[in-house]
């Protein structure tokens, strides 16, 4: 299995696409990542996909989100094909995304999600960088990872960018 990440290409759209429409029961996350293109929350170069050859299998996207005062990104949506998921792609593709971030000399990464998962990245619950989030969930399920960047800050509640309203 010759499998790479790489910087979504605009081609690869409809690709993600199919991926997000296999990998969840419904069209939301596939319509958050078309609406999120249009958003000035996106930031193309964290947008990344894993491929074999050519062929699509995962993708993971980071957006802009305020933090407070400040800024991070949200982890959201994550996607792997059925047939390339409990392959190691996932993390491949996650693990690809937040190295991005932390090149680009970003502070934090938030994350709604399954804490067993999302803890072998280094994500703790948010609560602990006094970071709350919109949605109502279980402290250990709204996440945060610092980056290299960290200084303490960003801190404070989450307003995620409008086309997550939609989800």
């Amino acid at each position: 299995m010759a499998v790479r990440t790489r910087v979504e290409l605009p081609s690869d759209a409809p690709a993600t696409r199919r991926v997000h429409m296999a990998a969840f029961p419904g069209p939301d996350e596939a319509d958050l990542v078309d609406a999120l293109r249009r958003d000035p929350a996106w930031i193309p170069d964290f947008s990344l996909v894993a491929v074999e050859d050519e062929l699509v299998l995962a993708h993971a996207l980071l957006t802009r989100l305020q933090v407070g005062d400040g800024w991070a990104l949200a982890l959201a949506p994550v996607a792997v094909a059925p047939e390339w998921q409990r392959k190691g792609i996932g993390a491949l593709v996650v693990r690809a995304a937040l190295n991005a971030a932390e090149e680009a000399g970003e502070r934090m990464v938030v994350v709604l999600g399954d804490p067993g998962y999302y803890s072998r990245f280094g994500f703790i619950p948010a609560s602990r960088h006094e970071i709350t989030g919109p949605y109502e969930v279980q402290d250990d399920c709204f996440l945060a990872l610092p980056l290299a960047g960290y200084d303490g800050t960003p801190r404070g509640f989450c307003r995620y960018p409008a086309p997550f309203d939609g989800v």
